[in-house]
């Protein structure tokens, strides 16, 4: 980890990712534990309905499966993470806006994995589109554990090895094969903040529990380029009240900007409701 903010910055946008340790600090990492178990039973449940299940990145989710992976929290307002994503994005806490919050557990009866991809580039991309969309791009962060990225990759097109493991829906057998990849192995209370255009994957193992935090959040200048990317996940809950209410201060404030940023999107044909 770099050593100051100018560092760390610095490395972000140099390799696209950078692990931060101690976001979840030990005098709150019981409670957070304990709120996660609590969360994960509830969802699998099936008392939580917005859930992101095996084989089902995006909505409408299906709320009959039992084998979930996905849900929300709000450890996302918190100051530590705000104040990274400061940091890295290099703008001030009244030009963020909230967008995405995850808990990522395992599935429990089924082994799988992402595909290696770009949160918000096509696989079928050709390499000049590629480059035009990755010159257009604002930021975005992302905490996660089981990851593989390849260093430098959100900044260039991919080459003709990385684009025959990454065109096409089928997850990789071994993520390692990937040109230039690389595991990104967390310890407890340790977070990777990453481009989410960087090439990425993940694994997910049955037999493994996992509870990991995983958001992201944006700048305002990013405009109609997030909201393409944002308001594709259904988050129609985010517009009913009893969510704001459970807000603090920051949290609402954050709520306000994706609103805002969803009634100029709806002019174009974005949803909240996917």
């Amino acid at each position: 980890m770099a050593s100051n903010p100018a560092d760390l910055k610095a490395k972000y946008e140099e390799q696209g990712f950078v692990v931060i340790p101690n976001l979840i600090t030990p005098e709150n990492f019981q409670s957070l534990e304990r709120a996660c178990a609590d969360v994960v039973s509830r969802t699998r449940e099936g008392s939580w309905p917005y859930r992101r299940t095996v084989g089902k990145q995006f909505p409408p989710y299906d709320s009959k499966d039992p084998d979930s992976w996905g849900l929300f929290s709000q450890w996302y307002c918190s100051t530590p993470v705000v104040n990274a994503v400061q940091t890295l994005l290099g703008c001030q806490e009244d030009q963020l806006q909230m967008e995405l919050f995850n808990l990522l557990i395992n599935p429990v009866s089924h082994n799988f994995a992402l595909r290696w991809h770009r949160d918000d580039i096509s696989g079928d991309a050709t390499q000049e589109e590629e480059q035009r969309a990755l010159d257009a791009w604002k930021p975005a962060i992302y905490d996660d554990a089981c990851l593989y990225v390849v260093p430098g990759s959100h900044k260039i097109p991919r080459t003709s090895g990385q684009r025959a493991h990454s065109t096409g829906p089928d997850a990789p057998v071994n993520p390692l094969d990937m040109p230039g990849a690389i595991r990104v192995a967390l310890r407890p209370g340790e977070s990777v903040f990453y481009n989410q255009n960087i090439l990425h994957c993940a694994t997910y193992d049955a037999s493994a529990p996992r509870a990991t935090l995983h958001g992201c959040m944006g700048n305002i200048e990013g405009g109609p380029l997030r909201a393409r990317n944002i308001l594709q996940h259904g988050l129609n809950w985010m517009k009913e009240p009893q969510f704001g209410e459970g807000l603090d201060p920051r949290g609402k404030a954050m709520l306000v900007r994706l609103l805002q940023l969803y009634n100029t999107a709806g002019d174009v044909g974005y949803s909240l409701s996917g």
